[in-house]
């Protein structure tokens, strides 16, 4: 009756000895009196994807999850567990979940990051959760790390567990991780040939301000604004040839197998593969005052101080934005599947384009993506969550775009 009441569908409610009521229960045995005044709290839901499924949840609230099964579509086997959820972070094919006392429940593929049995009674006090293709890492409040999943995939940090201590932050390519520690060193694990084996520029690896991975190699910017680099050369891992152009770069983004750095004057420079974003001659003079910058697998998409939008990259994959190009003014932000993007314009509405069956073509939904708070996305699939708390999906239908199975779960978060 409040959803109904409020047009909100995601809610607390708290009598009025402050109470919070359980939802599920009835009127007859939730303790309410006739006459007593409930207190709704509207809650902001928050989304996290896999490579083919969504989490849906609300702080105290409930979960919902959608997509394909195996992938973390299905967490009936571990929904008793999910309980106050703080944070939920993925890999590629699987789900974790940090809880508010710091514990954290998994799951999706086991042998990907779904099972974490062996390292579970590690797993307390966890502050931040970040991944690579197939395994997870965790900070814990102490500063160290603990790590679990596929091996090679830098599941397995054995050889370097000495030297995580006062770690800051971690990235990751597909196969390997990279840790900031408080010193502005980094440490590095995973496969070696895309960016576990930092070793060839160890040295210049000193007060690190921030790491971008792509999928084959990392960029790290430093305290003096300059770049270094590292995994696999052709991907964006050797920087060389654009070196001398990289100073005072201020953020790098990455497609699959290139680099594009903004530099503190509002232009570009990027490098790696040049089908995949690493070739932006073609739009060079159109890159000016550029705020954000967002990619899909093969293509990058510029967001300009006045709104409009500038893409490069492979054409099918949103490198080719012709079609829509007069529907993109004040655009806020931009959101990516694999091959296509979404911009949420000023007015709260989205607009769509690259590879249509997976997420560039929004035309069924289009009337129903009005007052959008929110666009996440799977490999293949977005998920859009509105201002009264409805959710909205597209694109390919076994990865969530497709999520009628749920809608009336959402109601009961």
């Amino acid at each position: 009756m409040a959803q109904e009441s409020l047009n909100q569908r995601f809610l607390k409610l708290a009598g009025p000895d402050g109470r919070l009521l359980d939802l599920m229960e009835t009127l007859e045995f939730s303790g309410l009196e006739d006459g007593d005044c409930i207190v709704a709290v509207v809650q902001q839901p928050q989304l996290a994807a896999t490579d083919c499924a969504f989490a849906l949840w609300c702080e105290g609230l409930g979960l919902v999850t959608w997509g394909h099964p195996d992938f973390g579509g299905d967490s009936a086997a571990v929904q008793d567990q999910l309980k106050n959820i703080r944070q939920i972070r993925s890999t590629r094919y699987a789900f974790a979940a940090i809880l508010a006392d710091g514990s954290v429940v998994t799951w999706g593929t086991p042998d990907f990051g779904g099972d974490s049995t062996v390292v579970q009674d590690k797993l307390q006090k966890v502050q931040q959760i970040h991944s690579t293709e197939r395994s997870f890492a965790a900070i814990l409040a102490d500063r160290t790390v603990v790590t679990w999943g596929e091996p090679a995939y830098g599941g397995h940090s054995f050889d370097v567990r000495d030297q995580l201590k006062n770690v800051k932050q971690i990235h990751s390519t597909r196969y390997a991780f990279a840790a900031i520690l408080a010193d502005g060193s980094v440490v590095t694990w995973g496969d070696p040939d895309t960016g576990g084996d930092s070793s060839a520029v160890q040295d210049q690896l000193r007060d690190v301000q921030q790491i971008h991975g792509a999928d084959f190699a990392f960029s790290a910017v430093l305290k003096n604004r300059n770049v270094v680099t590292w995994g696999m050369s052709g991907f964006g891992g050797d920087s060389t040839g654009v070196q001398d152009k990289l100073a005072n770069v201020q953020q790098i983004h990455s497609t699959e197998r290139s680099f594009a750095a903004i530099l503190a004057d509002g232009t570009v420079v990027t490098w790696g593969h040049q089908k995949y974003g690493g070739d932006s001659s073609a739009v060079r003079d159109q890159l000016k005052n550029v705020k954000q910058i967002h990619s899909t697998e093969c293509a990058f998409a510029a967001i300009l101080a006045d709104g409009t939008v500038v893409t490069w990259g492979e054409p099918d994959y949103g490198g080719d934005s012709s079609s829509v190009r007069d529907q993109l003014k004040n655009v806020q932000e931009i959101h990516t599947t694999q091959c296509a993007f979404a911009a949420i314009l000023a007015d709260r509405t989205v607009v769509t384009w690259g590879f249509e069956i997976f997420g560039g073509d929004s035309s069924a939904v289009q009337d129903q993506l009005r007052n959008v708070q929110q666009i996440h996305a799977t490999q293949l699939a977005f998920a859009a969550v509105l201002a009264d708390g409805r959710v909205v999906t597209w694109g390919f239908e076994s990865y969530g775009g497709d999520s009628t199975a749920v809608q009336d779960q959402f109601n009961h978060l």
